[in-house]
C-alpha cells in the first residue's frame, strides 16, 4: 500500500536541487526569511500578482514597463535602484491591494526559476504564514512533492529547514518519504516547535543574526508565526497569484 503514495523529498539547498526529479513534481519554493513569507503576505492584503525575478535590473525594467512596484533585497538590504524591500510589513492592504508587485531576492526567486528551467510540474511557495494551505494543497494534489529550501548563498540554514519540517510533520501520512533530508528537517522542527524563534536564537542561526543586526526582530517573528497570511500562491505565466 504504501507504494501508491506519491514521493515527498526535501532538497536542502539549490545547490542540490539537480538531483531531485522535479518534472511531475509540485516544487514548494521555501525562502522563511523573508521573501516566501512576504509573497504570501502581499497576497493575502490584496496584490493582483507577484513577478519574481532573478535579477534587480530586470526588476527595474519590468516595474516601469507594467508600473508596478519594484521590490527585493540582496544581502538583507534593500537593493540599490530599488524603492521597497523584502519586509512583510512593507505590505500592507492599503498600499498593495489591487497592485502588481515585481520582487527579486538574493536567494527565494532565484531558486525559483531554477525550479522552472528544470521543468518543474507545478511551482508554489511556501512559508510558516501559509504552512496550512500549503498541507491542504499538497494533501488534496496527491502528486511527488520536493520541498525546495532556498538556503543562503548555497549554505543550508535553520529556518527553510525548520518549514520543510513543520509541512513533512503534518503531511507525512500521505506520502512515501524515503527521504535523509526529510527526516532531519522534521527532527528539527520537532526538537524546535514549542518557541521557533527562541531555537533560531539559541541555535545562533545565521539568518537570524543578519536580520538581527539590521533591528528586524519583528520580521523574524512573523515570518515564524503559522497562517498569519494563509493563500496559496501559485506560479502560473511568469506570476504569482492566489490560487
Amino acid at each position: 500500500m504504501t507504494n501508491s503514495k506519491p514521493h515527498l523529498y526535501t532538497a536542502l539547498s539549490p545547490a542540490l536541487l539537480h538531483l531531485y526529479d522535479v518534472n511531475n513534481a509540485i516544487v514548494v519554493i521555501i525562502d522563511v526569511l523573508r521573501a516566501t513569507s512576504t509573497i504570501a503576505t502581499a497576497l493575502y492584503n490584496g496584490a493582483k500578482c507577484v513577478i519574481p525575478v532573478d535579477s534587480v535590473a530586470k526588476c527595474i525594467e519590468l516595474g516601469r514597463q507594467i508600473d508596478g512596484i519594484t521590490a527585493g533585497e540582496r544581502d538583507g538590504m534593500i537593493a540599490e535602484g530599488l524603492q521597497h524591500g523584502n519586509s512583510p510589513f512593507e505590505y500592507p492592504r492599503e498600499f498593495i491591494g489591487g497592485k502588481t508587485l515585481v520582487l527579486t531576492t538574493t536567494n527565494g526567486t532565484k531558486l525559483l526559476h531554477m525550479a522552472l528551467d528544470r521543468g518543474a510540474g507545478q511551482i508554489i511557495t511556501g512559508s510558516f504564514p501559509n504552512l496550512s494551505a500549503i498541507c491542504d494543497y499538497l494533501v488534496a494534489q496527491n502528486q511527488p512533492v520536493v520541498l525546495g529550501c532556498a538556503a543562503w548563498k548555497d549554505k543550508v540554514n535553520i529556518e527553510d529547514l525548520l518549514f520543510a519540517g513543520a509541512v513533512i510533520n503534518r503531511i507525512r501520512d500521505n506520502f512515501h518519504i524515503n527521504c535523509d533530508s526529510s527526516q532531519i528537517a522534521e527532527t528539527l522542527y520537532m526538537d524546535a516547535r514549542n518557541d521557533l524563534y527562541s531555537f533560531m536564537k539559541e541555535k545562533n542561526a545565521s539568518h537570524y543574526h543578519r536580520l538581527m543586526n539590521y533591528g528586524l526582530e519583528k520580521d523574524i517573528r512573523y515570518c515564524l508565526t503559522p497562517d498569519a497570511a494563509n493563500v496559496l500562491p501559485f506560479y502560473e505565466n511568469g506570476k504569482l497569484i492566489v490560487l
